[in-house]
C-alpha cells in the first residue's frame, strides 16, 4: 500500500479503484522519481572499477540503476570516473549537456574529485 500512497500523494488519483486518473507529466514525474539511469564517462582505472559495481555481487538492481546508459539523452546521472584533463573538458560539459533535467554528476574516485596523484596543471 505504501507504493499507492506514494502515487496518491504526487497527484494521481483513482488507484485504488483500479484505474488511475491524472496528467501524464504527474506520471512521468512520478516514474522518474523512483528510478534512476547512469550514464558512465570512465577516463581512468576507476571506470573498471564502475563497470565490476554492475555485476550481480555488488547490486545496483536494489537501486534501481543496473543497466549504465550509453547515451546520455537516456541518463539522468553522470558518472565520472578518472581525471579529467584539460582537452577533456569540453567533451564532458557537452555530455552533461545532452542529458535530460533533472540531472546529477558523481564524481567517483580522488582522481576524478580532486587530481589525485595527477594533479597537475593539465587537470580540470
Amino acid at each position: 500500500m505504501g507504493a499507492v500512497r506514494d502515487v496518491l500523494d504526487d497527484g494521481l488519483g483513482g488507484l485504488e479503484h483500479n484505474f488511475l486518473t491524472g496528467r501524464v507529466e504527474d506520471l512521468v514525474k512520478w516514474s522518474r522519481s523512483r528510478s534512476s539511469w547512469a550514464a558512465t564517462f570512465g577516463l581512468a582505472c576507476c571506470a573498471i572499477e564502475m563497470m565490476a559495481s554492475g555485476t550481480a555481487h555488488y547490486d545496483l538492481a536494489r537501486f534501481g540503476m543496473e543497466v549504465f546508459r550509453a547515451s546520455p539523452r537516456q541518463a539522468d546521472i553522470m558518472i565520472v570516473a578518472g581525471r579529467v584533463s584539460q582537452k577533456m573538458a569540453p567533451v564532458l560539459r557537452q555530455v552533461y549537456d545532452q542529458m535530460m533535467e533533472p540531472k546529477w554528476v558523481i564524481s567517483m574516485g580522488v582522481c576524478a574529485s580532486s587530481g589525485g596523484m595527477f594533479n597537475n596543471y593539465a587537470i580540470v
